[in-house]
């Protein structure tokens, strides 16, 4: 299991990236990549997250970027002590790539802070 984390401002962000072969196809190219991502509030002041950026480097496919709102259709306020989780996937035309970016949250009193999101490896073998 290779975890990926970083802090930000009290905030632990952790990804771990699976490989899913049962949906990927070599011959098209198609590889299917899982990732749990796993939101900590280590601090003292709860934090909704509003915005996500990702970047998605492929090199086969090329460079991409995807960004929107909240998570899986959500906006999560995630109080000191508390966890949030999801699980999303990717698909690349290569067996290998990795995937960085951030997260824009807000504290109550209005101000916003970007966490940053680890730079992970998309692998279709554990290195």
């Amino acid at each position: 299991m290779i975890l990926f984390y970083r802090s930000t401002q009290g905030i632990r962000i952790s990804a771990q990236p699976f490989f899913v072969p049962e949906q990927s196809d070599p011959e098209e190219p198609r590889y299917v990549f899982v990732y749990h991502v796993r939101i900590e509030n280590q601090g003292e002041t709860a934090a909704r997250l509003l915005w996500r950026r990702w970047y998605i480097h492929d090199p086969v496919g090329g460079d991409s970027e995807v960004e929107g709102e909240g998570v899986v259709g959500e906006q999560p306020l995630v109080e000191p002590g508390e966890v949030y989780e999801y699980q999303s996937f990717t698909v690349l035309r290569a067996p290998n790539g990795f995937m960085e970016g951030h997260y824009q949250f807000q504290r109550p009193d209005g101000a916003t802070f970007d966490a940053a999101i680890p730079r992970f490896l998309l692998r279709i073998h554990a290195a």
